[in-house]
């Protein structure tokens, strides 16, 4: 491990050199995301042409995410002030260079609902302006900016919009933590129930869009099954058809044809992403692309006349690697590396792996090791991701890249709880805050240090938002596994966290009662707050001023906590961030905290 090269932070976490490379609608032009003065903003050029120029001059926390309007001549894309997630959309004129702010509301979110391609004026948004848990739908005309209200929000969490610009699909929570999916036959009709959905099956069931016609509604579909299952459902007589499904992994995305609507392929996430194609037509694309790197494919973009597609191979060993093809031809034409210093440096595989749980689950997960180093004995760093109801998957990961550079073998574990894996395994996770979830990060360690790769007495556990509480909780619950632990954004105490939840999530309540819990006396019970006491290793706590999902009192009660009892422990908190930290100083500032941080207490290396 001596001759490794040490990666710098910079080139894993500073700025990507370009990054979110779309098409323009007629096919002719390129943008991307890029720096400007550091400060990612959208630059657009010819395809080719290397001529690049911002559209956009944000100086603040970057723009994350755009779209090309489908009259190919506006962008959109939405901002938020200092992390607050008080999202608003703007765009760019293309031809002008005239910006706009299309929702000028304070203290209020706005979300991108539709942008139908056979209506290039046309714009659906949902915004939070007149009840702060509900988002309206609104109406906008991307020609004169107006904006107006096409339906009141009864108490829908998500809403789909068919071909014809009707707000026909509803999403509604129950007071049981279930769903249920309406539908109606045009704006002035009245709702009605197409499906009901439990609460066993609200994660893993949901609408994706309408057919071409309107008649039936495409599904992920777990009701009847353990898996989600695409489907098709006839909305007049609710007769459903199975269109692709897996016995171990859920259908996770579909591909839909930008005209038809038919669905050409869905997309099944197993240790690396599978492709079931329905269309023969789009076959020898994927094919072909499949040739063209050992990453994983992804499809995305596409012309209006579907002849040109923007493609992006993951990888986990190198930077995500952009591509043009030309269908007619069959030809390919590399347009970028995202982070093309990545190529200088000794990047390492992520490697699947499994283990049986305690209780007899199969836990999977992924192992990134040090390079040219004897895998024995090894110090280690437990990577939890976060949502809980989320996974890690195979490709570029730069923390697995950063920690496996340092000297520590990366473990990323899809514990129970986790999404992709049927909706049994992720209910196995139901109440099992800081136990069985946590006992199969345990496990993991367990099945490793029997392995011989790691040594029991050098094993650090990180994580942000869930995996920050599941770093807290090993420092709490599990004080004599881990040597120390780092906690980003994650919640200490679970009465304070869910009490003071955004307003826009408080119709969600009952799910996360469902599947956290709903008694003060257990959630407090399940908070690493109620265990301080048992705290014996140094802990690092990272946290945004402004984050509305995880607020500052998570992080500031438990160092305060530990504050008094003479604990061990660093506190960084970045003014001007929210739920994780965006901004490319405070990003890094935090990273070089955790590398010394973990150097210091596990002996690997650091900047």
């Amino acid at each position: 491990m001596a001759d490794a090269t040490l990666i710098p932070l910079e080139v894993l976490f500073g700025n990507p050199e370009r990054v979110g490379a779309q098409i323009s609608p007629d096919g002719t032009r390129l943008s991307y995301l890029a720096p400007l003065d550091g400060v990612l903003n959208v630059f657009v050029g010819v395809i080719g042409g290397g001529d690049a120029q911002p559209v956009t001059r944000d100086t603040e926390r970057g723009i994350q995410g755009y779209v090309w309007t489908h009259d190919n001549r506006h962008i959109l894309y939405v901002r938020d002030r200092d992390g607050s997630e008080n999202f608003r959309l703007y765009d760019v004129d293309l031809e002008t260079g005239a910006e706009r702010d299309l929702t000028p509301f304070d203290d209020v979110q706005c979300r991108i609902i539709r942008l139908p391609k056979h209506f290039p004026n046309d714009v659906f948004v949902g915004i939070n302006k007149d009840n702060p848990q509900l988002h309206d739908v609104y109406h906008l005309d991307l020609t004169t900016g107006e904006l107006r209200k096409v339906v009141e929000n009864p108490g829908f969490v998500g809403w789909l919009i068919d071909n014809e610009l009707r707000v026909r699909g509803a999403m509604q929570p129950t007071a049981e933590g279930g769903m249920t999916i309406l539908v109606r036959d045009d704006d002035e009709s009245e709702w009605r129930t197409l499906l009901d959905v439990p609460p066993e099956d609200a994660e893993t069931t949901g609408p994706i869009a309408f057919n071409g016609d309107g008649t039936a509604m495409y599904l992920l579909l777990s009701v009847g099954s353990n898996t989600a299952r695409l489907v098709t459902m006839d909305i007049a007589t609710g007769e459903t058809e199975v269109l692709a499904e897996d016995p171990v992994y859920d259908v996770g995305n579909v591909i839909l044809h930008p005209d038809t609507r038919e669905v050409q392929a869905a997309i099944v996430y197993g240790e690396r992403l599978q492709y079931r194609i329905f269309d023969e037509s789009i076959r020898g694309d994927v094919d072909a692309l499949a040739q063209l790197s050992p990453g994983d494919l992804a499809i995305s973009d596409r012309s209006h006349d579907d002849g040109t597609w923007l493609v992006a191979f993951d990888q986990d060993a190198g930077p995500v690697k952009y591509y043009t093809w030309d269908r007619a031809t069959q030809t390919a034409t590399f347009l970028f590396d995202h982070r093309p210093e990545l190529n200088d440096y000794p990047l390492v595989p992520m490697e699947p792996f499994s283990f049986t749980s305690r209780d007899g689950l199969t836990i999977h997960g992924y192992l990134s090791f040090p390079p040219s180093v004897e895998r024995s004995g090894l110090p280690a760093v437990l990577n939890v991701h976060g949502g809980p109801w989320a996974r890690v998957g195979w490709g570029f990961d730069p923390e697995a890249q950063w920690l496996a550079n340092r000297g520590y073998v990366t473990v990323s574990v899809n514990f129970r709880g986790s999404s992709g894996y049927g909706k049994e395994f992720l209910n196995a996770g139901n109440r099992e805050w800081a136990a069985k979830m946590h006992d199969d990060l345990i496990d993991a360690v367990d099945h490793l240090v029997g392995k011989g790769y790691i040594d029991a007495k050098r094993v650090g556990i990180y994580g942000g938002s869930y995996g920050g509480y599941a770093a807290l909780v090993g420092a709490t619950f599990t004080p004599d596994v881990f040597a120390c632990a780092v906690s980003a954004v994650g919640p200490s105490n679970l009465n304070t966290l869910i009490a003071s939840f955004p307003e826009y999530w408080k119709p969600m309540i009952q799910l996360w009662h469902k599947r956290v819990g709903d008694d003060p006396d257990f959630l407090w019970s399940r908070s690493p707050l109620s265990r301080v006491d048992a705290i014996k290793i140094p802990i690092l706590i990272g946290q945004g001023e402004n984050d509305p999902r995880v607020k500052r009192a998570e992080s500031e009660q438990i160092v305060a906590a530990m504050t008094e009892r003479g604990i061990d422990h660093e506190y960084v908190m970045y003014e001007n961030e929210g739920h994780g930290f965006v901004k490319p100083e405070n990003r890094l500032d935090f990273y070089h905290h955790v590398d010394r941080f973990l150097a210091k207490h596990l002996g690997g290396r650091a900047e």
